[in-house]
């Protein structure tokens, strides 16, 4: 009798081998359906039929397959994972027998798109396809990593990333079960091999891990584990950008703790295995390590409920609830912010959450207790800005990168200072504080009001009490507002008069003086003192004779 509607559709993405009309077998390739199907039925000759899985298919498909006729193309890699996750992927990987650059060219003449040779040795061609609104997908062509197509996918991480598709029938080719680890939400290496032959892939596996919500096999967690030292053998850029992906991704507090207990942290940061164990005194209720993780968290959770459509009936957390009340009017205006680009590889929170990882690095170098026996950190901020820079380096980052993580970390203090004087004194920043604080910081005044929310959160965890919490809400809604909604009164105020002016009005010479004094200026019209060219010309000759700089 031969099988309904329903059973077949057990068989979604997978090969079946048929006999008179029931399927005696099944496999993630034609040849693995044939082969289980001769083992039990080795006299009779099998039906080979694909089972159609519906999911989602970029537009572009079509698009690649119109340029490349008829040509053996396979979509292969994280963008057939997330087809069958039902997610758009902006990076797609094909794979073909031959001529990865010359199909490349074709398909971006095709689309009207940039074309870039990536690796010449290996036949592989990029084309970058940019929307009207400038979002950029990556297409990339490759000649087989191997002999054939299932060689190739053998040669990859793990199974889940092991599926290819093939454009021109639309049928799954999956000969590691790739689509059984997806279903059951499980990571697990192609090869024993696959780990050590690309030590990179530790990191990959915790970032999918935590992405996806799933888990690492056991074999896969202890073939990363033994690789962890083989880190040093990958260049410092292929680990950065997996370390990022990780820090602009979900969950990276528990991302960070996975590869901590691998024991990762000695080949990758190394600064930071040094933070475990530090006691911190009262009112802190964690030791550095655990106070960074928590940051991390709380990071997370904090940009979640200040991006741009969240709803305050997603928590009943009352502390989130008070955070959107007090500052969620600024979610344009902080999306805006993480929109710029510091790198156009790197986003903007990845360096943000590196920061985060790095704010406290500088303690255990500078701990000490005093008589009474309280534990100090003095400076901690400025050593760990040196760490942070140097890490930076260490990984290649930006110039801009590297700028905007040592401002934060240096200047991470401020934000916690300004609430202890809320909170204790009554005291708001003053407009000078609040001048000084953007007039160092600059845009990373946005990125250290964040952190430092996370911070102490991260600080006191169960301790933290609603009047500390509104104290630091109430500071960072000052702080934006004057930064965002009023810009010239204090943060950044309109020039009165500028350097060739003051030379010519007082006869003064070109140097270091005029910028002290035009300094001196904007920070009078931050403060109130002066609103007008009359009074900054005469507040220039009162600050003149006081320090005897007339230079007549």
């Amino acid at each position: 009798m031969p099988e309904d509607s329903d059973t077949l559709s057990a068989y979604a993405g997978r090969w079946i081998a048929r006999i008179r009309g029931r399927v005696v077998a099944q496999g993630g390739t034609p040849e693995q359906a044939l082969r289980a199907a001769q083992k039990s039925r080795h006299k009779e000759k099998p039906e080979i039929l694909y089972m159609p899985i519906p999911f989602l298919q970029s537009p572009l498909l079509d698009k690649v397959r119109g340029a490349l006729p008829g040509q053996e193309t396979h979509l292969v890699g994280g963008a057939v994972r997330d087809m069958l996750l039902n997610r758009l992927s902006r990076d797609f990987d094909f794979a073909l027998p031959s001529k990865g650059i010359s199909s490349a060219r074709r398909v971006a003449n095709a689309l009207h798109a940039d074309f870039m040779i990536l690796d010449d040795e290996r036949d592989t061609g990029r084309v970058i396809f940019t929307e009207t609104d400038g979002v950029r997908t990556f297409l990339d062509f490759a000649t087989y990593r191997g002999q054939n197509l299932e060689e190739d996918l053998r040669n990859r991480d793990f199974t889940i990333n092991a599926i290819a598709l093939d454009l021109r029938t639309d049928t799954i080719f999956d000969p590691l079960n790739g689509a059984s680890d997806l279903r059951a939400k499980l990571i697990r290496a192609c090869s024993s091999s696959s780990i050590s032959d690309d030590p990179v892939r530790i990191l990959r596996a915790i970032r999918q891990a935590a992405e996806f919500d799933f888990k690492i096999e056991l074999e896969t967690r202890k073939a990363m584990k033994e690789a962890a030292s083989l880190l040093p053998n990958v260049s410092p850029e292929r680990k950065r950008d997996e370390l990022f992906k990780i820090l602009e991704g979900t969950k990276p507090d528990t991302a960070m703790r996975a590869l901590e207990l691998l024991g990762v942290f000695p080949y990758l940061l190394p600064e930071l295995p040094a933070m475990k164990g530090v006691i911190q005194s009262e009112p802190h209720v964690y030791d550095v390590w655990e106070h960074t993780l928590g940051v991390l968290g709380y990071l997370d959770s904090i940009l979640a409920a200040l991006r741009i459509g969240y709803s305050a009936e997603e928590t009943s957390d009352l502390f989130t609830g008070l955070l959107t009340l007090r500052i969620g009017r600024f979610r344009q205006q902080i999306a805006d912010h993480f929109a710029k680009s510091l790198n156009p590889n790197r986003s903007a929170r990845a360096a943000l959450f590196f920061a985060a990882l790095y704010h406290d690095v500088g303690k255990p170098g500078t701990r000490s207790v005093d008589e009474a026996g309280r534990i100090r950190f003095f400076d901690h901020e400025v050593r760990g800005a040196e760490i942070a820079a140097h890490r930076g380096r260490e990984f290649n980052l930006s110039n801009d990168e590297i700028e905007r993580i040592q401002k934060i970390v240096r200047h991470h203090m401020r934000f916690m200072f300004f609430v202890s004087r809320l909170e204790n004194d009554r005291q708001e920043p003053s407009r000078r504080a609040i001048y000084r604080f953007f007039r160092e910081a600059g845009e990373a005044g946005i990125d250290i009001i964040l952190l430092g929310l996370a911070d102490l959160r991260g600080k006191l965890g169960p301790l933290l009490t609603q009047e500390s919490w509104i104290a630091a809400l109430d500071v960072a809604r000052l702080l934006l507002e004057n930064y965002w909604e009023k810009p010239h009164e204090i943060v950044a105020p309109p020039r009165l008069l500028d350097g060739n002016e003051l030379i010519k009005e007082f006869n003064l010479e070109a140097g270091p003086l005029i910028g002290q004094l035009l300094e001196a200026i904007r920070e009078g019209q931050a403060t109130g003192k002066i609103s007008t060219r009359e009074e900054a010309v005469q507040f220039s000759r009162n600050w003149l004779d006081e320090n005897k700089q007339t230079g007549k």
